[in-house]
């Protein structure tokens, strides 16, 4: 398995599969939760949320579009960090499943700062919102396919886009592997957990994105534990 980390798996996960869901997904959702607490996973997307507020000038008013959502639960963080630094914060959550939808509803049904709206990344308005964050999103798609994935995440925000997602590596991979079969008999998180990290990414994978978009704007940071932040300042020309 680890030979075969050195390039992206290009296996499509269970989750992919729209076909089916219902309550399995749904305890999947659930069960990712847990997952995301354990690795740390909102770190990367608060540390480039916040490169990008600092690039704006410290607003004290923001609203995100968090793209292929799931839960939405690393907005806890964003949320608790607005609350923190005097920032009125307004999150939109968008995903493409009804059970996903339910299952982010039902996790902020008493913060009236989200909403969720079910919606494909591909029927985003132009300049909806300042900034689009996708947190273990980008690496359902392809290597081709990833260009036009960011570019809308890039065209639905004014001031930039956040991207958190995994770094590809065999310690990470046994880690997700084992951690996943403590805490769950879900066979999507079984499947999926340790997947995702074999459809995760390298630094050449940002290279070669930077390079077909041109983004010269662009800035990959390796976060703990085995993630990668990657940060794009919308230019003045792209608004």
């Amino acid at each position: 398995m680890f030979k075969g980390l050195k390039q992206r798996a290009m296996q499509h996960e269970l989750m992919d599969d729209f076909s089916s869901g219902g309550p399995e997904l749904r305890q999947a959702l659930q069960h990712l939760r847990r997952l995301n607490r354990i690795f740390g996973a909102a770190g990367p997307t608060l540390y480039g949320f916040k490169r990008l507020w600092l690039q704006a000038g410290k607003p004290k008013t923001l609203t995100i579009l968090d793209v292929g959502s799931g839960s939405g639960d690393v907005n806890r963080h964003l949320l608790r960090w607005a609350d923190e630094n005097g920032v009125e914060l307004r999150i939109t959550l968008v995903d493409i499943t009804e059970e996903a939808c339910a299952e982010a509803r039902e996790f902020f049904r008493t913060e009236p700062r989200v909403s969720v709206m079910r919606s494909s990344l591909f029927q985003l308005p132009e300049n909806g919102v300042d900034i689009t964050t996708g947190t273990q999103f980008v690496h359902h798609f392809t290597n081709t396919e990833l260009p036009q994935v960011v570019g809308c995440m890039l065209n639905a925000s004014r001031l930039g886009v956040v991207i958190n997602d995994i770094h590809r590596h065999w310690i990470a991979w046994g880690a997700v592997w084992v951690t996943a079969r403590v805490i769950s008999k879900n066979r999507y998180i079984l499947n999926d957990g340790p997947l995702s990290v074999a459809k995760g990414f390298r630094a050449k994978d940002w290279t070669m994105l930077r390079q077909s978009l041109d983004l010269s704007d662009m800035i990959v940071s390796w976060r703990p534990l085995f993630r990668y932040a990657v940060v794009i300042v919308k230019r003045e020309r792209e608004r």
